[in-house]
């Protein structure tokens, strides 16, 4: 097995990239329903990235970065109400991230 860190830092960000602008296109796909099938969620990669900052991004640039504008506003657009199922899945699911 490739040992990840041993991946070149250009190709991460190009893969990274491309990751975003997916989930940016995929706006269809709830954070509800990526947190119930993978355990994570825009919410979560938007914390990976200010975590990965060191402190120059706050909450909320690292969320603009990853939804292409302020959070609310995507909710607003995008996000609707999770059902009790939804929300079942995505406990289940977290769990196992532990």
């Amino acid at each position: 097995m490739t040992d990840l860190n041993d991946l070149d830092d250009s190709v991460a960000a190009d893969a990274f990239r491309r990751l975003v602008r997916h989930l940016r296109h995929r706006d269809d796909a709830q954070n509800v329903d990526l947190m119930g099938l993978a355990g994570f969620c825009r919410n979560c990669l938007s914390d990976w990235v200010q975590e990965a900052s060191h402190g120059t991004l706050d909450k909320d640039a690292a969320r603009e970065t990853i939804y292409g504008m302020p959070y609310s506003q995507w909710k607003t657009h995008h996000q609707g109400d999770a059902t009790p199922e939804q929300l079942q899945r995505m406990k289940d699911s977290v769990a196992k991230n532990a």
